[in-house]
Protein backbone atom coordinates (compact mmCIF):
# COMPACT_ATOMS: atom_id res chain seq x y z
CA UNK A 1 0.00 0.00 0.00
CA UNK A 2 0.65 3.48 0.34
CA UNK A 3 0.12 5.81 2.69
CA UNK A 4 2.21 9.10 3.88
CA UNK A 5 3.43 10.06 7.03
CA UNK A 6 3.73 13.10 8.60
CA UNK A 7 6.05 13.00 11.86
CA UNK A 8 9.50 11.69 11.49
CA UNK A 9 11.11 11.21 14.73
CA UNK A 10 12.04 8.63 16.92
CA UNK A 11 8.44 6.35 16.38
CA UNK A 12 7.42 7.69 12.99
CA UNK A 13 10.43 7.45 11.10
CA UNK A 14 11.09 3.48 11.92
CA UNK A 15 7.72 2.77 11.41
CA UNK A 16 8.28 4.08 8.04
CA UNK A 17 11.54 2.46 7.77
CA UNK A 18 9.33 -1.22 8.63
CA UNK A 19 7.03 -0.56 5.86
CA UNK A 20 9.62 0.20 3.56
CA UNK A 21 11.04 -2.87 4.45
CA UNK A 22 7.70 -4.65 3.59
CA UNK A 23 7.19 -3.80 0.35
CA UNK A 24 4.81 -0.43 1.08
CA UNK A 25 5.25 3.03 -0.29
CA UNK A 26 5.70 5.98 2.08
CA UNK A 27 5.95 9.57 1.65
CA UNK A 28 7.31 10.95 4.50
CA UNK A 29 7.04 14.70 5.65
CA UNK A 30 8.63 16.79 8.82
CA UNK A 31 9.06 20.17 9.91
CA UNK A 32 13.11 18.79 10.07
CA UNK A 33 14.03 18.64 6.75
CA UNK A 34 17.24 16.13 8.02
CA UNK A 35 14.26 13.99 8.82
CA UNK A 36 12.55 13.72 5.84
CA UNK A 37 16.28 13.39 4.11
CA UNK A 38 16.65 10.56 6.00
CA UNK A 39 13.53 8.64 4.95
CA UNK A 40 14.62 9.39 1.56
CA UNK A 41 18.00 7.34 2.34
CA UNK A 42 15.71 4.18 3.28
CA UNK A 43 13.55 4.60 0.53
CA UNK A 44 10.82 6.62 1.03
CA UNK A 45 9.62 9.98 -0.96
CA UNK A 46 9.85 13.01 0.86
CA UNK A 47 7.44 15.98 0.81
CA UNK A 48 8.00 19.79 1.97
CA UNK A 49 4.85 20.19 3.21
CA UNK A 50 1.55 18.48 4.34
CA UNK A 51 -0.09 20.02 1.07
CA UNK A 52 2.97 18.05 -1.32
CA UNK A 53 2.72 14.49 1.09
CA UNK A 54 -0.91 14.83 0.11
CA UNK A 55 -0.19 15.80 -3.53
CA UNK A 56 2.15 13.00 -4.10
CA UNK A 57 -0.40 10.13 -2.43
CA UNK A 58 -2.88 8.55 -4.96
CA UNK A 59 -6.67 8.45 -4.10
CA UNK A 60 -7.85 6.77 -1.63
CA UNK A 61 -5.10 8.34 0.12
CA UNK A 62 -4.24 7.15 3.66
CA UNK A 63 -1.94 9.60 5.93
CA UNK A 64 -0.47 9.04 9.41
CA UNK A 65 -0.03 11.40 12.34
CA UNK A 66 3.03 10.58 14.20
CA UNK A 67 3.25 13.73 15.77
CA UNK A 68 3.12 15.21 19.52
CA UNK A 69 -0.58 15.30 21.29
CA UNK A 70 -2.60 18.02 22.12
CA UNK A 71 -2.44 21.54 19.94
CA UNK A 72 -0.04 19.93 17.30
CA UNK A 73 -2.25 17.46 16.46
CA UNK A 74 -5.24 18.97 16.47
CA UNK A 75 -3.38 22.20 14.25
CA UNK A 76 -2.35 19.25 11.73
CA UNK A 77 -5.64 17.51 11.43
CA UNK A 78 -7.52 21.16 11.03
CA UNK A 79 -5.38 21.42 8.06
CA UNK A 80 -5.19 18.25 6.67
CA UNK A 81 -9.35 17.96 6.82
CA UNK A 82 -9.34 20.94 4.24
CA UNK A 83 -7.03 19.36 1.78
CA UNK A 84 -8.19 15.74 1.98
CA UNK A 85 -10.94 14.41 -0.09
CA UNK A 86 -14.10 12.30 1.13
CA UNK A 87 -13.11 8.80 0.99
CA UNK A 88 -9.35 9.68 2.80
CA UNK A 89 -8.68 8.44 6.18
CA UNK A 90 -6.71 10.38 8.34
CA UNK A 91 -4.79 7.88 11.17
CA UNK A 92 -3.94 9.35 14.47
CA UNK A 93 -0.86 7.37 15.82
CA UNK A 94 -0.12 9.39 18.72
CA UNK A 95 -0.66 9.37 22.39
CA UNK A 96 -3.90 11.68 21.69
CA UNK A 97 -6.31 12.16 25.07
CA UNK A 98 -9.17 10.00 23.69
CA UNK A 99 -12.01 13.15 24.03
CA UNK A 100 -9.62 15.12 21.56
CA UNK A 101 -9.70 11.98 19.65
CA UNK A 102 -13.93 11.79 20.31
CA UNK A 103 -13.78 15.91 18.50
CA UNK A 104 -11.57 15.21 15.71
CA UNK A 105 -13.40 11.86 14.38
CA UNK A 106 -17.08 13.91 14.37
CA UNK A 107 -14.87 16.79 12.93
CA UNK A 108 -13.68 14.76 9.69
CA UNK A 109 -16.40 12.54 9.56
CA UNK A 110 -18.90 16.10 8.55
CA UNK A 111 -16.40 15.87 5.39
CA UNK A 112 -16.42 12.05 4.82
CA UNK A 113 -13.09 11.60 5.67
CA UNK A 114 -12.41 8.30 7.44
CA UNK A 115 -10.73 7.96 10.81
CA UNK A 116 -9.07 5.86 13.08
CA UNK A 117 -6.93 6.72 16.04
CA UNK A 118 -4.16 3.94 16.50
CA UNK A 119 -2.45 3.43 20.05
CA UNK A 120 1.07 2.38 19.28
CA UNK A 121 3.35 0.74 21.40
CA UNK A 122 6.87 -0.42 20.83
CA UNK A 123 9.16 2.61 21.58
CA UNK A 124 12.75 2.65 19.79
CA UNK A 125 12.81 -1.38 19.60
CA UNK A 126 9.13 -1.67 17.66
CA UNK A 127 11.62 -1.30 14.07
CA UNK A 128 12.84 -5.06 14.87
CA UNK A 129 10.58 -6.28 17.03
CA UNK A 130 7.23 -4.70 15.39
CA UNK A 131 4.55 -2.50 17.09
CA UNK A 132 1.99 -2.94 19.59
CA UNK A 133 -1.19 -1.68 17.81
CA UNK A 134 -4.69 -1.08 19.80
CA UNK A 135 -6.91 0.77 17.13
CA UNK A 136 -10.50 2.33 17.43
CA UNK A 137 -12.56 3.45 14.60
CA UNK A 138 -15.11 2.01 11.71
CA UNK A 139 -14.32 -2.15 11.40
CA UNK A 140 -14.26 -1.49 7.50
CA UNK A 141 -12.28 0.95 7.56
CA UNK A 142 -10.00 -0.84 9.58
CA UNK A 143 -10.20 -3.81 7.80
CA UNK A 144 -9.06 -1.10 4.56
CA UNK A 145 -5.60 -0.73 6.05
CA UNK A 146 -4.85 -3.67 7.86
CA UNK A 147 -1.86 -4.61 5.00
CA UNK A 148 -0.11 -1.82 6.81
CA UNK A 149 -1.00 -2.97 10.50
CA UNK A 150 0.24 -6.46 10.00
CA UNK A 151 3.63 -5.05 7.91
CA UNK A 152 4.41 -2.88 11.54
CA UNK A 153 3.03 -5.13 13.83
CA UNK A 154 4.63 -8.62 15.33
CA UNK A 155 2.23 -12.08 14.83
CA UNK A 156 -0.76 -11.05 16.08
CA UNK A 157 0.04 -7.48 17.90
CA UNK A 158 -2.39 -5.45 15.68
CA UNK A 159 -6.78 -5.52 17.23
CA UNK A 160 -9.70 -3.46 16.31
CA UNK A 161 -10.53 -2.83 20.00
CA UNK A 162 -13.77 -0.54 18.89
CA UNK A 163 -14.96 2.25 18.13
CA UNK A 164 -13.48 5.90 17.45
CA UNK A 165 -11.69 6.98 20.66
CA UNK A 166 -11.06 2.99 21.66
CA UNK A 167 -7.66 3.03 20.65
CA UNK A 168 -6.27 5.78 22.78
CA UNK A 169 -8.35 4.91 25.58
CA UNK A 170 -6.66 1.27 25.52
CA UNK A 171 -3.37 3.40 24.52
CA UNK A 172 -3.90 5.56 27.46
CA UNK A 173 -4.64 2.29 30.44
CA UNK A 174 -1.56 0.68 28.78
CA UNK A 175 0.91 3.49 29.59
CA UNK A 176 -1.16 3.79 33.20
CA UNK A 177 -0.27 0.26 33.80
CA UNK A 178 3.30 0.58 32.26
CA UNK A 179 3.41 3.91 35.01
CA UNK A 180 3.14 0.93 38.09
CA UNK A 181 5.50 -2.06 36.28
CA UNK A 182 8.05 0.22 35.97
CA UNK A 183 7.68 1.85 39.51
CA UNK A 184 7.73 -1.59 40.88
CA UNK A 185 10.70 -2.40 39.07
CA UNK A 186 12.66 1.05 40.44
CA UNK A 187 11.33 0.29 44.48
CA UNK A 188 12.55 -3.36 44.30
CA UNK A 189 15.79 -2.71 42.49
CA UNK A 190 16.50 0.32 45.17
CA UNK A 191 16.01 -1.46 47.92
CA UNK A 192 18.48 -4.40 46.67
CA UNK A 193 21.13 -1.83 46.14
CA UNK A 194 20.23 -0.65 49.77
CA UNK A 195 21.60 -3.60 51.44
CA UNK A 196 24.88 -3.29 51.13
CA UNK A 197 26.24 -6.48 52.92
CA UNK A 198 24.79 -8.85 50.49
CA UNK A 199 26.67 -6.74 47.87
CA UNK A 200 24.02 -7.92 45.10
CA UNK A 201 24.48 -7.78 41.42
CA UNK A 202 22.01 -6.32 40.24
CA UNK A 203 22.68 -6.80 36.14
CA UNK A 204 22.72 -10.56 37.13
CA UNK A 205 19.38 -10.48 39.21
CA UNK A 206 17.32 -8.96 35.85
CA UNK A 207 19.07 -11.41 33.86
CA UNK A 208 18.33 -13.92 36.26
CA UNK A 209 14.50 -12.69 36.95
CA UNK A 210 14.12 -13.09 33.62
CA UNK A 211 14.41 -17.24 33.26
CA UNK A 212 10.96 -18.84 34.68
CA UNK A 213 10.56 -16.17 37.60
CA UNK A 214 6.75 -14.71 37.72
CA UNK A 215 8.14 -11.31 37.05
CA UNK A 216 9.62 -11.47 33.78
CA UNK A 217 9.04 -9.15 31.55
CA UNK A 218 10.43 -7.14 28.52
CA UNK A 219 11.24 -4.15 30.57
CA UNK A 220 13.44 -6.47 33.00
CA UNK A 221 14.95 -7.01 29.86
CA UNK A 222 15.62 -3.33 29.73
CA UNK A 223 16.84 -3.21 33.28
CA UNK A 224 18.71 -5.69 32.93
CA UNK A 225 20.38 -4.06 29.52
CA UNK A 226 21.05 -0.97 31.50
CA UNK A 227 22.17 -2.07 34.83
CA UNK A 228 25.44 -3.55 32.15
CA UNK A 229 26.06 -0.36 30.73
CA UNK A 230 26.08 1.22 33.88
CA UNK A 231 25.88 -0.98 37.39
CA UNK A 232 24.89 2.12 39.54
CA UNK A 233 23.39 4.12 36.93
CA UNK A 234 25.39 6.90 37.73
CA UNK A 235 24.97 9.15 34.21
CA UNK A 236 21.16 9.28 34.82
CA UNK A 237 19.58 12.04 37.10
CA UNK A 238 16.82 10.50 39.20
CA UNK A 239 13.97 12.45 37.08
CA UNK A 240 10.97 11.10 35.94
CA UNK A 241 8.99 12.63 32.70
CA UNK A 242 5.72 12.08 32.70
CA UNK A 243 3.95 12.54 29.06
CA UNK A 244 0.10 12.40 29.99
CA UNK A 245 -1.07 9.38 29.61
CA UNK A 246 -0.79 8.52 33.19
CA UNK A 247 -2.63 11.51 34.22
CA UNK A 248 -5.28 10.80 32.54
CA UNK A 249 -5.69 7.30 33.29
CA UNK A 250 -6.11 8.52 36.91
CA UNK A 251 -8.34 11.08 36.38
CA UNK A 252 -10.66 8.53 34.76
CA UNK A 253 -9.90 6.44 37.70
CA UNK A 254 -11.91 9.02 39.60
CA UNK A 255 -14.10 9.50 36.85
CA UNK A 256 -15.33 5.76 36.95
CA UNK A 257 -15.30 5.67 40.88
CA UNK A 258 -12.50 2.57 39.92
CA UNK A 259 -9.89 2.36 42.44
CA UNK A 260 -6.61 2.58 41.12
CA UNK A 261 -3.61 2.86 43.70
CA UNK A 262 -0.84 1.83 41.79
CA UNK A 263 -0.93 3.52 39.16
CA UNK A 264 -2.00 6.84 40.95
CA UNK A 265 1.18 7.03 43.07
CA UNK A 266 3.35 5.81 40.68
CA UNK A 267 2.76 8.95 39.05
CA UNK A 268 2.89 10.89 42.04
CA UNK A 269 6.58 8.97 42.19
CA UNK A 270 7.05 10.94 39.28
CA UNK A 271 6.60 14.24 40.36
CA UNK A 272 8.37 13.76 43.41
CA UNK A 273 11.19 12.78 41.62
CA UNK A 274 12.06 16.04 39.85
CA UNK A 275 11.91 18.30 43.04
CA UNK A 276 15.76 18.55 44.25
CA UNK A 277 14.12 18.81 47.93
CA UNK A 278 10.69 18.48 49.20
CA UNK A 279 9.46 21.08 50.91
CA UNK A 280 6.48 18.59 52.05
CA UNK A 281 9.22 17.04 53.68
CA UNK A 282 10.60 19.67 55.41
CA UNK A 283 7.17 20.28 56.75
CA UNK A 284 7.12 16.44 57.75
CA UNK A 285 10.52 17.36 59.71
CA UNK A 286 9.05 20.25 61.12
CA UNK A 287 5.99 18.79 62.29
CA UNK A 288 7.73 15.88 63.83
CA UNK A 289 10.44 18.18 66.00
CA UNK A 290 7.42 20.53 67.19
CA UNK A 291 5.42 17.79 68.32
CA UNK A 292 7.80 15.28 69.57
CA UNK A 293 11.29 17.18 69.70
CA UNK A 294 12.82 14.84 66.63
CA UNK A 295 15.97 15.40 65.88
CA UNK A 296 16.18 17.52 62.38
CA UNK A 297 18.75 17.77 59.85
CA UNK A 298 19.72 21.62 59.45
CA UNK A 299 19.96 22.70 55.67
CA UNK A 300 23.64 23.82 56.35
CA UNK A 301 24.73 20.17 57.06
Amino acid sequence: MQLGMIGLGRMGLNMARRLIGGGHTVVGYDRAPAQVETLRAAGGAGAGSPEDLVRQLAAPRVVWLMIPAGAPTSQQIDGLAGILAPGDTLIDGGNSNYRDTLRHAAQLAERGIHFLDIGVSGGVWGLSEGFCLMAGGDAPVFAAVEPILATLAPPHGYRHVGPSGAGHFAKMVHNGIEYGMIQAYAEGFEILRAKREFGYDLHGLAELWQNGSVVRSWLLDLAADAFAKDPDLAAIKGYVHDSGEGRWTVQESIDLAVPAPVIALALQMRFLSRQDESFAAKVAAALRNEFGGHAVVSAEA
